[in-house]
């Protein structure tokens, strides 16, 4: 499967932002995907997982401001950010795997990766 991250951009604090995941060339709906992100200097972080049946984990610093979701249909999944702080500033970059019906919250168990997008929050 081939993943396309987009919806990243330039945003004031308090704002908020869509991304979007974008899958090709496999279905979708039996992956597990997840959200990261990595910041300058700073390793990759967790922010929040969609499992194939639809269950979600969040990152508990995040979940009352961040929220995934999934559309099988359109082979996308989301991440609806609100209230976006300047520590939000990141790199965000979805992966996707095919291994059991939990989506995790460690990288180095997805496969999948897309390319990044870019999200930047000014104060």
């Amino acid at each position: 499967v081939q993943l396309q991250a987009s919806g990243g951009g330039l945003v004031q604090a308090g704002g908020s932002l869509r991304l979007s995941c974008a899958a090709s060339g496999r279905t979708f709906s039996v992956y597990n995907v997840g959200w990261f992100r990595q910041a300058p200097g700073k390793e990759r972080e967790f922010v929040a997982s969609i499992s194939l049946s639809g269950t979600i984990n969040d990152a508990d610093s995040l979940k009352e401001r961040f929220t995934i979701s999934r559309n099988n249909a359109e082979n996308t999944v989301y991440l609806q950010m609100n209230s976006l702080k300047p520590g939000d500033t990141a790199v965000y970059y979805c992966a996707a795997n095919r291994r059991g019906l939990v989506a995790p919250i460690i990288p180095f168990e997805y496969d999948y990766w897309g390319q990044g997008t870019q999200v930047t929050v000014s104060s």
